[in-house]
């Protein structure tokens, strides 16, 4: 299939680096939300603003679009008969249930897909953990069903069976921080490492742009007039992938499920032409593929399409299709079925080179050197990504999850 002239199969990750020095990686949030830093990217200058000044620097008329995943307990240490802990990373749900919101309530019995840390010294057997939820004592156990490459099937089961798994991870599970803080869960990061608007479990990392609102900032921008919208991706392990082929080619971008109701569609719809500004990576990813999942429903005539965005798409089809066509078609195939909520998935990548379709703004951190996040930054600014992390990096920016934050109109 032919590409584009604006293909960035063949982009180098190391075309998209820098220096960051460890002792600007932010290893916890400042003491209140929104007093964070914000770098203020317009048409081209740079600016040093405060969080919580968000809502009178917007443009007139936005629609904030946010991600209103929430991050699950996902890491497990559990102990094998002889007394040693292996540790247990929850993926993604594989059976009875593969969709995220029904395998969080499953009861009794399930199998994910895990990491497995400290896993060559478990060799057969089941491995437990006990723990307490709504007051009772509880015990999980866990078998290994099959071993994958880098990854394994595991089937849990707990006592009291009635419990959902959901209950489960809450009681006997803690946070997966970011691998690169190197430091486990505190009572602190229970509430700082999750949005305050965050809703539907699922994310095994938080959409970090989010991480800055406070209720008074929320607050705020319904009082200036600023609209808002939710839709949820739950970020996936992932997210974290370092890229280490040679070329954007040999990456395979990680999937990840998106959830947006019918109302966030026409709400969306009724908003254009005004400006919609992404808070974060995951909400930003999540409206394009909306675009493409719409572009092709108008492009292909079958009844039930697949409801899936890959890595590659934008770059092989440059439709002439609008995203106010996009929603309208989105709309109309839900109100045909008598559906209240679309659900796919999409791997997404955002490169240089890709032309947005909806938004026209971004809030987010600042990422690490060589990721596809960054990837997704530069092909927002062009080459002003450069000015903006030097920017940063010379007025003593904190960066990545528990960093600061920067608004980019370009």
């Amino acid at each position: 299939m032919a590409f584009s002239s604006s293909d960035p199969r063949q982009l180098s990750i190391h075309d998209f680096t820098y220096h960051l020095p460890p002792e600007r990686i932010a290893p916890e949030p400042l003491p209140n939300r929104d007093q964070s830093r914000l770098l203020l990217y317009q048409a081209g200058t740079i600016s040093d603003r405060y969080f919580y000044e968000v809502p009178a620097l917007l443009p007139a008329d936005s629609l904030l679009v946010f991600n209103d995943t929430k991050v699950v307990r996902a890491r497990l240490f559990a102990r094998r008969p002889t007394g040693g802990i292996v540790e247990l990373f929850c993926l993604e749900p594989v059976a009875p249930h593969r969709a995220i919101e029904p395998a969080m309530q499953q009861t009794g019995s399930c199998v994910w897909k895990c990491l497995v840390g400290n896993g060559k010294r478990w060799k057969t057997g089941a491995v437990t953990l006990e723990f307490e939820a709504a007051g009772q004592a509880a015990v999980l156990t866990a078998e290994r069903v099959e071993q994958g490459e880098g990854y394994a099937l595991i089937r849990f089961s707990w006592e009291p069976a009635a419990l959902p798994f959901a209950e489960v991870l809450r009681g006997a599970g803690h946070l997966p921080l970011p691998p690169y803080l190197n430091r486990t869960d505190t009572a602190a990061d229970a509430v700082r490492y999750q949005t305050v608007y965050a809703t539907h479990e699922g994310a095994v990392a938080a959409p970090t742009a989010g991480l800055h609102f406070s209720d008074a900032v929320l607050a705020e921008l319904g009082s200036r007039s600023v609209a808002a919208a939710h839709v949820t991706l739950h970020v996936g392990a992932g997210t974290f992938q370092p890229v280490k082929a040679a070329s954007m080619e040999g990456h395979p971008m990680h999937g990840e499920p998106i959830s947006v109701t019918a109302a966030t569609l026409r709400q969306l719809l009724n908003h254009l032409p005004q400006p919609i500004i992404a808070v974060g990576t995951t909400s930003l990813r999540t409206l394009e593929s909306l675009y493409w999942l719409g572009a092709r429903l108008l492009q292909e005539s079958q009844t039930e399409p697949s409801w899936h965005v890959s890595q590659w798409q934008p770059y092989q089809d440059q439709p002439a299709v609008t995203a106010a066509d996009a929603f309208t078609a989105l709309l109309r195939h839900l109100e045909e079925r008598n559906s209240a909520t679309l659900h796919a998935t999409t791997q997404l990548l955002i490169a240089p080179g890709y032309q947005f379709r909806v938004i026209r703004g971004l809030i987010t951190n600042f990422h690490q050197p060589e990721s596809t996040l960054l990837l997704l930054v530069a092909a927002l600014l062009g080459p002003d990504w450069r000015r903006v992390y030097d920017h940063a990096l010379a007025h003593n920016y904190r960066f990545l999850s528990y960093g600061d934050s920067s608004l980019l109109l370009p």
